[in-house]
């Protein structure tokens, strides 16, 4: 998980702090000087952790502290704002132009994600603002770049520009008056990467951008390499200019520096981070959701937004008219289970959690073959024995076992759990009945 082990290094360090009534020189030195190493042992840049531990010292020396906070947590408040502030402050978002289309020139190193992150950027757009993208081949060089971004792109249901193997100028030009024969208000154009930084890949670059005078240059960079996406992306933004960046591959990477280091090194944001291997796992990146995250406060807010991503809205009206009637079935159990494990790792999920302890979660996810059993058994049932699994004896069970290739015993189990969540729900609703809010993710029923 992303910026696991600077969590945990800093949660140590605030824990040393509980207790005391005010905050004194010798302790915010001592606490600084766990959180510089903290910081320079999760690979952020060494010049932003100077600077940044500077401003944090001179805000908390002398600090008195609030009423309605120890001294831990006057540390953590500054620390989250001067986190946030570090990355950022806000969101950034997308070029916009006064005519469509929008001209989006993704470029990057080979390796970083580049090609597959373009494509669910040009998703996200789709889904989310109501663009009508338009995908386009630049890369004519890489093997198979092309057909792996047609294969993505038909995945996700975007139409593909392809020239084949001609100038990319020219088929950058050709891609953007496409767009604007058949109504695509949002052009994203693939170019080539390198292995390394050249000047044949700048200059090419630098003529794509001066035929099609893009809105918007993205660079993707690979959050693993650490520092070294940071040089990428001070060496491309010198070069070509760059107006924002897109952190590929976060979820893989337990330091986190290159995030905590970009905008501080190059000033260009950080406004999308890939966050999975799926072809949904793009968010757009909150500095302050992301500071909460690392301070272990969970991020409540991009689980939300991920649960009403995640949950059908119209089955989940049909759901709570059930769970107020008490007539949940196995089928919606189901259903159920299935939207939770389509919100990707429980480990991610609990990780947005305030107060939860992900990393007793590692590695924890729904079990595929679990619920492949669970589905199994239960399209094996007749309609009414789903609808009301009391009738079930021995030989109906033995029926469904032979049906499902599981045992009775994997069926008595489901039946079991099954009851816990019916018996949940009763009390959840009759705690909803006394006036308590009821917890759990919009038409979850646990």
């Amino acid at each position: 998980m992303a910026f696991e082990g600077l969590t945990d290094k800093l949660s140590a360090a605030f824990k040393k702090l509980r207790g005391k009534g005010k905050l004194s020189a010798s302790d915010v030195k001592e606490a600084m000087r766990e959180i510089r190493m903290a910081l320079l042992e999760a690979d952020v840049n060494y010049k932003v952790v100077k600077d940044f531990t500077a401003r944090i010292t001179e805000r908390c020396v002398g600090s008195e502290v609030l009423e309605s906070l120890t001294p831990a947590q006057m540390i953590v408040k500054i620390i989250n704002e001067e986190l946030t502030s570090l990355m950022g402050g806000g969101n950034a978002k997308l070029a916009s132009a006064p005519k469509p289309p929008v001209i989006v020139m993704s470029v990057g190193l080979q390796g970083s994600g580049k090609t597959t992150n373009t494509a669910k950027l040009a998703g996200l757009m789709r889904k989310q603002n109501g663009k009508r993208p338009l995908l386009a081949a630049c890369d004519v060089y890489r093997p198979a770049a092309i057909k792996q971004l047609q294969i993505v792109g038909d995945q996700l249901g975007i139409p593909v520009f392809e020239m084949g193997q001609q100038d990319p100028v020219l088929i950058a030009k050709s891609a953007v008056e496409h767009a604007i024969k058949h109504g695509n208000d949002i052009v994203f154009l693939d170019t080539a990467g390198r292995l390394h930084i050249d000047d044949a890949l700048m200059d090419e670059l630098k003529a794509v951008k001066a035929a099609v005078s893009p809105h918007e240059i993205l660079l993707f960079v690979d959050a693993m390499t650490g520092q070294d996406a940071v040089n990428a992306s001070k060496a491309f933004d010198d070069a070509l200019g760059v107006d924002g960046v897109v952190l590929t591959k976060l979820d893989g990477d337990a330091r986190g520096g290159a995030a905590l280091s970009i905008k501080a090194v190059t000033g260009k944001p950080i406004k999308f981070v890939g966050v999975g291997e799926k072809l949904d796992a793009i968010e757009p990146f909150h500095p302050d959701r992301m500071a909460s995250r690392i301070l272990g406060m969970g991020d409540v807010l991009t689980l939300i937004e991920k649960a009403e991503r995640t949950f059908d809205e119209k089955k989940s009206a049909e759901l709570q008219a059930k769970m107020k009637a008490n007539r949940l079935t196995l089928t919606d159990f189901y259903e159920q289970l299935t939207q939770l494990k389509n919100m990707g790792s429980l480990e991610d999920v609990m990780g947005m959690m305030p107060g939860i302890n992900s990393k007793a979660l590692a590695n924890a996810t729904v079990d595929e073959k679990a619920l492949a059993r669970t589905e199994a058994i239960i399209l094996s049932m007749t309609p009414k024995e789903r609808d009301n699994p009391s009738i079930l004896n021995h030989s109906r069970k033995r029926r469904i076992a032979a049906g499902s290739g599981t045992r009775v015993e994997d069926i008595n189990r489901l039946l079991k759990q099954f009851e816990s969540m019916q018996e949940m729900t009763r009390r959840m609703l009759g705690s909803k009945g006394k006036g308590r809010r009821r917890g759990g993710f919009p038409g979850l029923p646990f």
